[in-house]
C-alpha cells in the first residue's frame, strides 16, 4: 500500500498551489503525511490542503481509512 500511496502523492503534488506532501508513514489503513506550507505562494490553508490530500489519496487507493497529519 505504502507504494500506491507514493505513487498518488507524486501525481497529487503539482495541483497543491504552494503546498509540498511528504508521505510520514502508512499503518493499519492510516496515512501520515507532512504538510509544507510556502509562506510566500500558499492559496490554502493546512486544513484545507489536509483535506484535498485525503480525498485524492482515498480515491486512489481505497483502502486507506484515514489520512492524518504527522
Amino acid at each position: 500500500m505504502e507504494e500506491k500511496v507514493k505513487v498518488a502523492l507524486d501525481r497529487l503534488r503539482p495541483t497543491l498551489s504552494g503546498v509540498d506532501v511528504a508521505l510520514a508513514d502508512v499503518r493499519d489503513g492510516i496515512v501520515k503525511v507532512k504538510l509544507m506550507m510556502s509562506t510566500c505562494h500558499a492559496t490554502m490553508s493546512e486544513e484545507m490542503a489536509l483535506e484535498i490530500v485525503e480525498e485524492q489519496l482515498k480515491e486512489a487507493v481505497p483502502e486507506i481509512r484515514e489520512v492524518i497529519a504527522a
